[in-house]
Formats: structure tokens, sequence, C-alpha cells
């Protein structure tokens, strides 16, 4: 090796950040919206109005299921907390016909709800690992090689900047590529504890399926080593003797003083109706860090306890803090504002890095004015990325406020909406010059952002100046982010149209010679 360590380290940190850097983006932007997975879902259910506690929402979601399906073999309950406003009910008919699951949305007044249908936030957090429109088992597997990727890239980084402490506090502007290093460095020193940590815990979040031999060494099927390690109770058999089922809120409250104060986040209800009826109540996701919560199993003819939740052991306690950590959704307000700000920071790491590729590598271009196909490929997909990402997610949105709310599959051509606008800013950033591209399409995109406000003013009664008077404060936070966004793009697309008029060679004056009279 002829050049030094750190000279490695900066080739390594280029290429790899390069060659997966497309698909990082789009996780580092999904995931950070995922921190607020919850309030995305409320905006775009903008019928379900009010708040309940899980005592009462699990009151009236037995009461609820006891005349809706009172001979169901289960019920599962997913009661509100502090962040989500409905209760979300599933039970199933019949597990020996094979029958699926039904379900069933209950406001804070205990009533259903015929809200529209949406996948909300949800879909933007299962797209970060999981993506679309592929086999899900493929794109965790691609998105594990672009996690470790990530890794590397961060570490040789770390290796590669000499002034970590003074990139720290440099940050220059209208300084062409400088600029660039300037804001890649900044977003990268500022959060690099927390970019350490949220690219290896999502490593770990999946470490079965990246790393199974273990299990293979120890186990004859991969199925009974999770069976083993998150073992559930034996079925048992209806005896054909109703009885009603004892007060949930008696069992919700045993649970809490078990839990240190802890509320439960779901109930699961097997055979309910009759003698042979249990009652197993897991702790909400929001009172620890760890994601595998605890469990209590009930009696549910008499109430009583039956089983406390299985000991864990080091190594699933580990893991459950390190999924509970990447997933943030321990975290109060103020934490999960911080979780936001640092993934929107990475998420400009990685856009302003791919760009300064192409940046850094224009003035060594033989002919800058005509680029050899690959450079020329990298800044279209650079377009497509960053620009293109961002007017699909504003256009899920917009799609959620315009598209009839009776229409069939509504909540797959929200989905469909966001890959559409993608693929058109995309085809537009590859057919046009390419500083005019990035001028148009990032101005496109901040208008599509801008776009969401009006639009939900006049499609729904809760506009930002009414959720301001009501102090419906998802809202009022839902609406700044998107104007915040608006003007970030906006002001993207003007640095774009400057450099671009700067950049165009300029047409020599005529100079007009004066005869004598």
């Amino acid at each position: 090796m002829k050049e030094s360590l750190r000279q490695s380290m900066a080739l390594l940190h280029t290429w790899v950040g390069l060659l997966f850097g497309w698909l990082l983006f789009a996780m580092f932007a999904t995931g950070t919206a995922a921190y607020f997975e919850a309030e995305i879902t409320r905006w775009m259910q903008p019928e379900i109005v009010g708040s309940s506690d899980p005592v009462t929402a699990a009151e009236n979601a037995v009461e609820f299921l006891g005349q809706t399906a009172p001979d169901a073999d289960s019920w599962i309950i997913t009661l509100p907390n502090s962040r989500s406003a409905t209760t979300q009910l599933f039970w199933q008919p019949s597990v020996e016909e094979g029958q699926s699951y039904s379900s069933a949305l209950l406001g804070p007044d205990g009533k259903e709800v015929t809200a529209r249908e949406t996948n909300g936030g949800y879909f933007l957090y299962r797209f970060h690992f999981d993506l679309h429109y592929l086999p899900v088992i493929w794109a965790r597997y691609l998105v594990g090689v672009a996690a470790m990727f990530m890794l590397v890239a961060i570490l040789s980084g770390v290796i590669t900047h000499k002034k970590i402490f003074v990139d720290f506090f440099t940050l220059r502007f209208g300084k062409g590529q400088r600029s660039w290093l300037d804001a890649h460095n900044v977003t990268a020193v500022l959060a690099l504890p927390f970019h350490l940590m949220i690219t290896f815990t999502g490593l770990v979040t999946l470490a079965t399926l990246y790393m199974p031999w273990g299990i293979a060494a120890n186990y004859t099927a991969p199925q009974t080593f999770f069976e083993s390690l998150f073992s559930s109770p034996p079925d048992v058999q209806r005896a054909g003797k109703r009885a009603p089922l004892a007060p949930v809120e008696a069992m919700m409250h045993t649970a809490s003083s078990q839990w240190n104060g802890a509320m439960p986040g779901s109930v699961n209800v097997t055979n309910p109706g009759d003698s042979t009826a249990t009652v197993t109540l897991g702790s909400s996701s929001e009172d620890a860090i760890g994601a595998r919560g605890e469990t209590l199993r009930f009696d549910g003819a008499t109430g009583k306890l039956i089983q406390a939740g299985l000991p864990k052991g080091p190594a699933l306690k580990t893991e459950s803090v390190m999924i509970g950590l990447h997933a943030g959704r321990f975290a109060e307000w103020g934490l999960r504002w911080l979780y936001f700000v640092s993934g929107l920071g990475g998420t400009i790491m990685v856009g302003s890095g791919l760009v300064m590729w192409t940046a850094k590598r224009r003035t060594r271009l033989p002919d800058p004015q005509h680029p050899h196909f690959g450079f020329r490929l990298v800044e279209r997909l650079n377009i497509a990325a960053i620009s293109g990402l961002g007017a699909g997610i504003a256009t899920y949105f917009l799609a959620n406020r315009l598209l009839p709310l009776g229409m069939e599959q509504r909540a797959d051509w929200e989905i469909n909406s966001l890959f559409l606008a993608w693929a058109v800013i995309a085809l537009w950033g590859a057919i046009r010059p390419v500083c005019r591209a990035w001028a148009e399409t990032l101005a496109a995109t901040s208008a599509l952002f801008l776009a969401i406000l009006p639009v939900d003013t006049i499609t729904t009664s809760r506009g930002l100046f009414v959720s301001l008077l009501d102090h419906d404060w998802v809202y009022v936070g839902f609406d700044i982010v998107m104007l915040l966004l608006a003007a970030g793009f906006g002001y993207a697309a003007r640095k774009a149209w400057v450099g671009k008029t700067s950049a165009e060679p300029r047409k020599p004056r005529r100079t007009l010679e004066r005869k004598s009279a």
C-alpha cells in the first residue's frame, strides 16, 4: 500500500459512500420521519379527534368486542398512549377454519370510527428497512449491506478527518465545493455518536438474518430457536362453559404496579366468553428503552395472575435495548426531536456527500462541459435520489388529502403516488441539462411541500390556524415542519439557479464603433 493510512481511508470512504449513497439517503430520510410515525398517522387521519387513557380504552374495546365478536377465538387490542388517539382491534373468528383476522378502529369516545384508509407513518417506518415492491427478504439483505457500508464509511471518515473539532465550528456559505465539504463535515461531526449508534443498532435488529450460523449450529431449525426464545403458552381448547370476562381495569392496575407504574400497551384475550379465557397484557413501548417489553398472563374468568413474563437473559436484554435505542419509541418530546434533528443531519450528510463527489471531480475532467457517462450517471442519480424522494414524500401527504375517500385500495394508491412522483422527478432530471434539472426539481419539491398547507385547509376543517386555536400541537408541528422543508428545498433551488447562471458562458459584448461625423 503506497498511500498513507489517511489516503487509503479517504479512498475507501469516498467509494463506499457512493456505491450505496442513494439507498442510504432514502433509508435516513424515511427512518428520520418514522420517529414521528404516530404523529404522521394522526395527521393522515383527520377524522379522529381527541385522546383517551389506556384503561378507559381497554374497557371500551372489551365492551365493543363482546358485542361484535363474542365467540371469536382471540381478541387483540392495541391501546392508545400519549402519542396515539385510537384503539386498534383485531379478532379471529376461528383458527381451525383458517379464517383471517377482522379489524376495527375505535375513537377516544369508544365508538367505531370510519377513518380514511391509509398506512400513515407506518409506511415510512417500514420502507426504511423493507423498501417496497421488492420481496422482503431481498430488501432486508440489501438494506443490511447498505448499513454495513455506512458503518465502514463512518469509521473511515473519522480516520480521514484530521480536524474533527475544527470542522464542528466551520461552515462557510457561497464557497462552492468548499461549502459542500463544510456541510458534509458539520452534519457528520455534529451527530457522530448518533450516526454510529443508529447504524450499528440497525444491523443488530436483523442480526439473526445476517448471521444465522450460530442458530444453525445449535438448533435443528430457526423456528425452534425462536420458539425457545419467545415461548408462548400452549393453546387451550374452549370448555364450552360460558363465563364473563373479569374486569380488565383491575388486571391493568396489577400490571402497572408490577412494572413500576408503566401502563399496558396491548391486551390479548384468548377464548373470550369461555371459562378457559386468558388475558395477556404487554407493557407499552414508550415506558422503557427495551423494545421487548414485559408481559403478564391472567385468568380471564377470575382476573387472577397466572404467569409473569419469562426472565430475559443478558443477550436478549442487550438486543432489546439496542432495538429500543434504534426505534426511539421510549423517547419523550425533547429527546424525540433530538433524534429527528440528528437523523435529518444524517440525511444531509449523505446527500451532501453525493453532491460533493461530483463537485470535486468536475474540476478534474478534461472537458467539464462534456463529462463521461459514469459521471453523468452519478449526477442524474443524485437528482433522482434527493429531489425525487422529497417530491415523493410531499406527494404522499397530498394524495392523502386529494384521493377520494371511498376509493378502492386507497392506501396502496397513496404509496403508489409517492413512487410515481419520484419517477417523474427522476425522468425530469434525466432529460434536462443538469444545472437546470437541479434548480427545477428542487423548486418543484419545494412547491409540493408548500402546497400541503392550503390543500389541508381546503379539504379538512383542521388547518394550521384552526389547530393553533385548538392547541392541537401535533397538527401545528406537522405543518411547521412542512413549511421548513418547503423553505429548505426552495433555498436549495435558488442556490442551484444562481450556480446555473454563474456557470453559463456569457456571450461577448459587441463593441460599437462610433463614426466621426
